[in-house]
C-alpha cells in the first residue's frame, strides 16, 4: 500500500556509460549490494534502468536494455537478504 505516507525511491543504473555512477552497476553482484544498501537506508521502491538518459547518450534496443536489468531483476528476487 503506497497511499498515507511519502516513499523513497532509490536509482540503480544498469548501464555502461551512466552520468552519475559510470557504470559502477554493471556487475550483477555489485547491482545486488546496492540494492541492499539502498533498502537498508530506507528505499521503499528501487528503480533499475538500463538506458542512459545522458545528454548525448545512444538509444539501445529493448533487447539491449533488458539484457542489463533482468539479470539484475531476476538475482535481486533471489537474494535471500531482500
Amino acid at each position: 500500500n503506497f497511499s498515507g505516507r511519502s516513499h523513497i525511491m532509490g536509482i540503480l543504473n544498469a548501464t555502461p556509460d551512466s552520468f552519475s555512477d559510470g557504470g559502477l552497476y554493471e556487475a550483477r553482484e555489485k547491482s545486488v549490494e546496492q540494492v541492499r544498501r539502498m533498502v537498508s537506508l530506507g528505499a521503499d521502491i528501487v528503480d533499475i534502468g538500463g538506458q542512459s538518459t545522458r545528454p548525448g547518450a545512444d538509444r539501445v534496443s529493448s533487447e539491449e536494455e533488458l539484457g542489463r536489468i533482468l539479470p539484475v531483476i531476476e538475482a535481486v528476487r533471489r537474494d535471500e537478504e531482500l
